[in-house]
């Protein structure tokens, strides 16, 4: 189903569980190459890019099974080292596959990877690091070929905390000769799951959570059972749907710890936020009020909700600002909200302002990225009658299943 169809206007209600963190998934399936065992990665979701990436693992010889409350995989005979074309061209994540087969391996052929087109998302950063660990690089007809005769430890500084090169040097360091000091570490909650799934597998990795990493090397990894934390981008998305239609909504299982920007973002809103065991509870206030947003790396406000931010203060009271600072191509569905009668203008490529209207009208709207196309259905779920989101590929690579989680709250959406 390419196609989400939405009769908005209904406030939200009611209470939805929040899947597994795709963030998390990704990385984490990827490390499993390093363990020459069973590992079962529990409440991994069932999304587009995990299925991307089991077809990954298996086309390098690794035995993976779905199961009831996981995925199980046997890295144990993995006998490749190039990695499919197709699926590295339509999936960025594939990128941390690079990390996990240079320290399995010792040599990795693969394409430059794909996904969202937000930005240009250059992977020098990557390359670089690899480099002082030992890995040489050769450009082969649009290919990337990396081997290493010894894979050792570095110090390694990054000058911006890119979330992809801290997840590639911690899985290439585990395996390498030594320690590697990683400073300007990014603080992610996904990296540190990454790092937690590696210690219950036997590594030894200090400062998880912080900006300086040390990664003692050259311990053997044994099979584990993990599980993956709850997705904080997905709560964001619902928490932040519920302000922008009314109403209020228990996201059961949100990871509240990892969402402190986000929650303050939603009271200076207007929305009644209260946490508990059971995940986090919102009530939505009238109309939402104008905010002053600025995107940063974690702690701060995470870019992955800087879009339906944009879409939920289209119905705000006042003006909002909201500045972008990871990626320069955020503002792509500027031109679909104003189809729905949207004021929005943009300041700079990375700086919008967003006076609200009262009322927005359904449209048929295309979605270009995930997230962009996650705040369409957002915007959908607030403008008065029928709105049609084409292009939903691209959202179903992050949500499970976003039109059946609405539906629970109580809009009408259905794939067509």
């Amino acid at each position: 189903m390419d196609s989400i169809r939405i009769q908005g206007g209904m406030a939200l209600q009611g209470k939805v569980r929040v899947q597994g963190s795709k963030n998390a998934s990704l990385p984490i399936l990827a490390a499993t190459l390093l363990v020459r065992e069973e590992s079962l990665i529990r409440n991994c979701p069932r999304i587009a890019d995990v299925y991307s990436m089991v077809s990954l693992l298996k086309s390098l010889g690794c035995g993976v099974h779905w199961q009831e409350t996981g995925i199980a995989v046997d890295s144990s005979q993995v006998c490749r080292c190039q990695m499919p074309r197709e699926a590295v061209r339509g999936m960025r994540s594939s990128l941390c596959l690079l990390g996990a087969l240079i320290g399995r391996c010792s040599e990795v052929v693969m394409e430059h990877p794909g996904g969202c087109v937000i930005g240009e998302r250059p992977i020098d950063m990557h390359l670089s690091a690899l480099e002082q660990m030992g890995v040489e690089f050769v450009e082969e007809e649009g290919s990337i070929r990396a081997f290493s005769d010894r894979l050792h430890g570095a110090v390694i500084s990054l000058s911006f905390p890119s979330v992809g090169a801290t997840e590639n040097i911690v899985l290439a360091g585990v395996m390498a000769e030594g320690d590697t000091v990683l400073e300007g570490a990014a603080r992610e909650p996904e990296v540190s799951a990454l790092c937690a799934f590696l210690q219950q597998c036997g590594a030894w990795i200090e400062g998880v959570g912080s900006g300086r990493l040390v990664i003692h090397g050259g311990r053997r990894l044994y099979g584990t059972d993990f599980t993956v934390p709850a997705d904080r981008i997905v709560a964001g998305t619902y928490l932040l749907s519920c302000i922008g239609t009314g109403g209020s909504v228990l996201l059961e299982q949100a990871p509240e710890e990892e969402m402190q920007s986000v929650l303050e973002a939603a009271a200076q809103m207007g929305a009644r936020v209260c946490t508990s065991k059971e995940g986090i509870y919102v009530q939505a206030p009238g109309r939402p009020a104008a905010i002053e947003l600025v995107t940063a790396p974690y702690p701060g406000f995470p870019t992955d909700l800087q879009s339906v931010v944009l879409a939920v203060e289209t119905k705000g009271r006042g003006v909002s600002r909201i500045r972008e600072t990871i990626f320069e191509n955020r503002f792509r569905i500027v031109e679909e909200l104003r189809k729905m009668g949207a004021s929005v203008e943009l300041c700079s490529p990375r700086e919008a302002s967003v006076k609200g209207v009262e009322t927005l009208r359904g449209a048929d709207l295309v979605a270009r990225e995930l997230r962009g196309g996650a705040a369409l259905v957002a915007a959908g779920l607030m403008a008065e009658g029928e709105t049609f989101v084409e292009g939903c590929a691209y959202i179903y690579r992050g949500y499970e299943n976003i039109g059946r989680d609405f539906r629970e709250l109580g809009a009408r959406v259905a794939s067509v």
